[in-house]
């Protein structure tokens, strides 16, 4: 039995970087991975309300495509998987630097508060004090230009955290590793199931794999490999991961990620 991919899953693989994607595809290949069309079409629904995507046309014969909301929600995604990847190959390492972000806004302003607060806590930030985030990456990119009245940023390498100051105990402190590993546990179950069931179609095993490793990426703080106790198994499994994604991206041209940089194995 394959199990079972998220619609939205389904659909964002289909969501090219720029253009539109015919639904045709999206349906035939969602009902190849075992889904029905009603939580297909739910999902679309749910993504034009929340703003996300476009429909052109009804049916089989409309097409979708991103908005510009859209666009930059896929985009920050895409960026945690190239992170993830460039650590794993020693491309991104830590420069010894925390980054501090103060968040300072009236109680007038609750929906501004909150919502940034979400975005900094999606963004692996932690609170380590009332309106006050640390982390060890620089996410000025990655906040909006709205909310930088809002914020007082800092950096140092001499940090303090209820009586640490060693940069792996402030990891684990405010990062702890075992939730972590046990989110790549599903990921490494998903890869070895794959090993062993080889007959599915090449797509509907790319969707599955692309499924698991987004729910264990979304779960993680992505912290430099310098703070975490090596080996560190999240890096092993995503390895692991590439190196399917890679051989199975060989068995025929895909019609996945178009326009996306998809992760590969490195050299």
């Amino acid at each position: 039995m394959t199990p079972q991919i998220s619609p939205r899953t389904v659909i964002e693989a289909f969501l090219p970087l720029t253009g539109p994607a015919p639904l045709a595809d999206i349906y035939d290949t969602a009902n190849l991975a075992g889904l029905a069309d009603q939580p297909v079409r739910l999902t679309i629904r749910r993504m034009i309300a929340s703003g996300d995507v476009e429909q052109t046309g009804r049916g089989r014969t409309g097409s979708l495509s991103l908005t510009g909301a859209g666009r930059r929600r896929l985009e920050r995604d895409r960026r945690s998987l190239a992170l993830a990847f460039a650590q794993d190959a020693g491309d991104a390492p830590w420069d010894g630097r925390w980054r501090l972000i103060a968040v300072t806004i009236p109680e007038r302003e609750r929906a501004t508060r909150d919502m940034l607060r979400r975005g900094l806590y999606e963004l692996g930030a932690v609170a380590i004090a009332t309106g006050l985030y640390v982390s060890p990456h620089d996410l000025a990119a990655e906040l909006t230009d709205e909310v930088r009245p809002h914020l007082s940023t800092a950096t140092t390498d001499d940090l303090d955290v209820r009586g640490t100051s060693d940069p792996r105990g402030i990891a684990e402190e405010l990062w702890p590793s075992k939730p972590t590993i046990a989110g790549y546990l599903v990921l490494d179950e998903t890869l070895r199931r794959d090993a062993e069931d080889t007959g599915v179609p090449a797509v509907v095993r790319m969707l599955l794999i692309a499924d698991a490793l987004e729910l264990a990426v979304r779960a993680d703080p992505l912290l430099p490999l310098e703070l975490r106790e090596g080996p560190w198994s999240p890096s092993t499994v995503r390895t692991t991961w590439a190196g399917r994604w890679h051989a199975l991206s060989e068995q025929g041209q895909s019609p996945l990620y178009q326009g996306w940089r998809t992760p590969t194995t490195h050299a």
